[in-house]
C-alpha cells in the first residue's frame, strides 16, 4: 500500500466525502447500502488504512481514524458508521498483535484482499444468543445477529455464542466464520428510522459449522470478562466519533441557517449558544475517550472500561441535544427532508443504542464504584475525585 501522511488520508476522506454526500439522501430514502462509497473506500485503500504498515496497511493511527470517521461523518454519516464497524474489529486485533498475542496474519490477510469484517458484537455482550452443539471436529452454531452492519458485502463475520460445557458449564465461544459458509445467510430486515444505509441486517446462522481451531476465546456465560474492556476502548471512540461528527454538522447547518436571517429572532443567540454548550460537551468528553484508548497503548483494566463506556453516555445524550437544538432554531424548514437536517437528526438517535445503552451503563457503573458482590478487600479504593468530595 502507497504510504500517506496524515494529512493525504484527511484530504483524501474529504473528496471522498463530497462524492458520498451526493449519494446520501437517496440511500437513505431507499434504506440501500452505500456499497459504491465501499467500492472507493477499497480502491484507496481505506479498509486497510489501520494496518501497522509493517504487516501492508497504511499504519493510520487510531487516533487520526477517529477523526477520518468524524469528518466522513459530515458527509454519509451512514457510510462512517458502517466503516467504524469494520475499522474497530481490526483495532482489537492490533491491539492483541502489538502485545505478542496472534492476529498477524489476519491483519496481512486484511492489508493484501481488504475483505470486509462484520461485528455482532453489540447484541451479544454477557449472555450472546444463539446455540453451539459439539461436532466432529468442531461446532455447529445456530444463531440470528441483528444489528450486522455492512452485512450487506460482509466477508467475514467476527461473532459470538453460548455453548454447554459438559465439564465447564455455560461458555461463551467467540469465532470467526466466511460470510459465504454453508449456513450462513443475511436477512434483508433493516428498516429503521437513521442509519438506513449502513445495511445492518440480521445474520442467520443455520448449522453452520466453525472448527475446534477457529474458537478465538472462551469465557464464561453471564460474567463480566477483561475482553470487554478492550473492546470499549478500542471500538467506543471510533462510533462516538461518528455521531459527533452528526452532531457538528447539525449544529453547522442551524448556525448558517440564522446567519442567512435578515432578522433573526431576538432568541437565537441564546439557542445558538446553548447549542455550542452542549456540542462543546460532545467534542471534550470524545476527546477524552480518545485520550483514554491512547493510540491502543492501554491495559485492559476494569477501569478503562468503565471510564469509556461513562463517557460514551455523555456523548450519545450530548450530541442528540445537539441535533434537538438545531432542529428547534431551524424550525419549521428544518423538517423537510429537502434541508438535511431532519435526517441529521434521525441519524444522531443511533448513538444511544450502541452499547451500553444509558439505563444497563449506569447501573453497570454504579455496581462497580459501590463494590457490589465484593469483600470490602476487593473494593476498589475510589478514585481522587470521589475522595474529596467524601472529604468535603
Amino acid at each position: 500500500m502507497n504510504k500517506r501522511t496524515k494529512q493525504e488520508w484527511w484530504k483524501l476522506i474529504q473528496e471522498l466525502g463530497h462524492e458520498f454526500e451526493s449519494r446520501a439522501a437517496q440511500h437513505d430514502r431507499d434504506g440501500s447500502f452505500v456499497g459504491e462509497n465501499y467500492a472507493a473506500l477499497r480502491e484507496h485503500g481505506v479498509l486497510a488504512a489501520a494496518i501497522p504498515e509493517e504487516l501492508g496497511g497504511g499504519g493510520v493511527s487510531h487516533s487520526t481514524m477517529c477523526d477520518l470517521l468524524r469528518v466522513l461523518a459530515q458527509y454519509c454519516a451512514s457510510t462512517a458508521l458502517a466503516q467504524a464497524m469494520h475499522q474497530h474489529l481490526l483495532a482489537a486485533i492490533i491491539w492483541k498483535y502489538r502485545r505478542g498475542q496472534g492476529g498477524a496474519e489476519m491483519l496481512k490477510g486484511v492489508a493484501a484482499k481488504q475483505p470486509v469484517l462484520v461485528s455482532t458484537g453489540a447484541r451479544d455482550w454477557l449472555e450472546s444468543n444463539g446455540e453451539m452443539v459439539k461436532c466432529d471436529g468442531g461446532f455447529r452454531v445456530k444463531a440470528m445477529k441483528s444489528f450486522a452492519s455492512q452485512s450487506a458485502v460482509g466477508d467475514l463475520l467476527v461473532t459470538s455464542a453460548p455453548f454447554q460445557d459438559p465439564a465447564a458449564g455455560w461458555q461463551v465461544l467467540h469465532f470467526t466464520v466466511p460470510m459465504n459458509s454453508e449456513g450462513a445467510g443475511v436477512l434483508n430486515d433493516w428498516d429503521t428510522l437513521g442509519m438506513r444505509g449502513t445495511g445492518s441486517h440480521t445474520v442467520r446462522l443455520d448449522n453452520v459449522f466453525v472448527p475446534e481451531s477457529g474458537i478465538t476465546l472462551r469465557r464464561p456465560r453471564g460474567e463480566f470478562h477483561p475482553v470487554f474492556n478492550v473492546v470499549a476502548a478500542v471500538a467506543l471512540p471510533l462510533v462516538m466519533s461518528v455521531y459527533v461528527g452528526i452532531a457538528q454538522k447539525a449544529a453547522q447547518e442551524a448556525i448558517e441557517f440564522v446567519r442567512r436571517q435578515r432578522q433573526p429572532k431576538p432568541q437565537m443567540p441564546d439557542a445558538v449558544g446553548a447549542m455550542v454548550n452542549e456540542l462543546t460537551s460532545a467534542e471534550v468528553h470524545l476527546k477524552d475517550m480518545i485520550r483514554i484508548a491512547n493510540d491502543l497503548d492501554f491495559e485492559a483494566e476494569n477501569q478503562v472500561g468503565q471510564d469509556i463506556l461513562s463517557r460514551k453516555t455523555n456523548v450519545a445524550n450530548a450530541c442528540v441535544g445537539v441535533a434537538a437544538k438545531a432542529m428547534e432554531i431551524v424550525g419549521g424548514p428544518g423538517f423537510y427532508r429537502s434541508f438535511g437536517l431532519e435526517r441529521l437528526f434521525r441519524d444522531v438517535q443511533g448513538a444511544r443504542y450502541h452499547p451500553l445503552p444509558e439505563l444497563e451503563q449506569r447501573r453497570f457503573l454504579g455496581e462497580f464504584v459501590i463494590g457490589m458482590n465484593r469483600t470490602a478487600e476487593e473494593r476498589l479504593p475510589m478514585t481522587p475525585v470521589l475522595v474529596e468530595r467524601a472529604a468535603a
